[in-house]
């Protein structure tokens, strides 16, 4: 699954796919409302390989579902990716507009898991609209933990990410469910409310974009996809690029941003692997 888009019209709400917080250096800023991960992008909710950019591989190394601690402690720091990044662990809640800043609602149901798995709200708020989606699986990780990596030589490719842990099978699922959302969700609009602190704003309308990146599957990984999800309110226009890595029991996912006619860029390839390496050889230490 695997994180939302800067309203023009009022205040921009992070998520975990569309955008980097504000510790991450953008061109501009608007950006979310759904990260495909935790709640359904899909990131939240789910994928089944598709036939180009993603794949499941046939024989997995067993893998245990980690702590929250242990999850947080696979996060990957700065002196592992090198000179050059500098990684900051999200507090939970970190960008929310309130306790529940409204959920983003799609004109077409089945693309709601999308906007849930990337929606920045946390604990009962995000229950909450998780139990309401139609979404089959839960996309409600028992853990997580987010993270910003800032590029000091190229600040437009910072990236925002997440570690998404689940019982049992539910990352398999919620990937496979992804997957099947890029033919229907391929172009669709959501309603948002104004958020808590000007209820005197009215409700915004954003017209959004679905489409499948080709992307490799990582070393060490299960599975990967790759897509571009957009957001487009009034004369914005966001484009927020992901990868999102299944392994094992948990998924990980990295976004960057694009503002406007500035693309997004690919999620650094390094991050990404060194990501999957080190949850993988968490997943393995049995000492944990």
């Amino acid at each position: 699954m695997p994180h939302r888009v800067p309203r023009p019209a009022r205040t921009p709400r992070p998520s975990r796919l569309p955008g980097p917080p504000p510790t991450t250096p953008l061109p501009a800023t608007p950006l979310l409302a759904a990260p495909l991960l935790a709640g359904a992008l899909l990131l939240a909710a789910g994928c089944a390989a598709p036939a180009g950019g993603s794949a499941d591989r046939a024989a997995a190394a067993p893998a245990r579902e980690l702590s929250a601690a242990e999850l947080r402690a696979a996060a990957v720091t700065d002196a592992e990716l090198g000179p050059g990044f500098t990684v900051t662990v999200i507090a939970p809640g970190h960008g929310e507009t309130g306790p529940d800043g409204g959920r983003e609602t799609a004109d077409k149901p089945v693309c709601q898991p999308l906007l849930d798995a990337v929606a920045p709200a946390a604990g009962p708020a995000k229950a909450a609209r998780a139990s309401a989606s139609p979404s089959p699986v839960s996309a409600v990780p028992y853990a997580e933990t987010d993270l910003s990596v800032a590029l000091a030589a190229d600040p437009t490719g910072s990236l925002y990410g997440g570690l998404l842990g689940y019982r049992g099978d539910r990352a398999a699922r919620l990937q496979a469910e992804l997957e099947g959302l890029f033919g229907p969700c391929a172009g669709f609009s959501s309603t948002a409310p104004p958020p808590p602190a000007d209820r005197s704003r009215g409700a915004t309308r954003t017209g959004h974009r679905l489409s499948r990146n080709d992307t490799p599957t990582p070393e060490g990984a299960d599975a990967a996809t790759g897509f571009t999800l957009t957001n487009e309110s009034g004369a914005v226009v966001l484009a927020q690029r992901a990868v999102l890595a299944r392994v094992g029991p948990a998924l990980v996912v990295f976004s960057t941003v694009g503002v406007g006619a500035e693309p997004a860029p690919a999620p650094d390839e390094r991050v990404v692997r060194r990501q999957v390496a080190k949850l993988r050889a968490a997943q393995k230490d049995r000492k944990g």
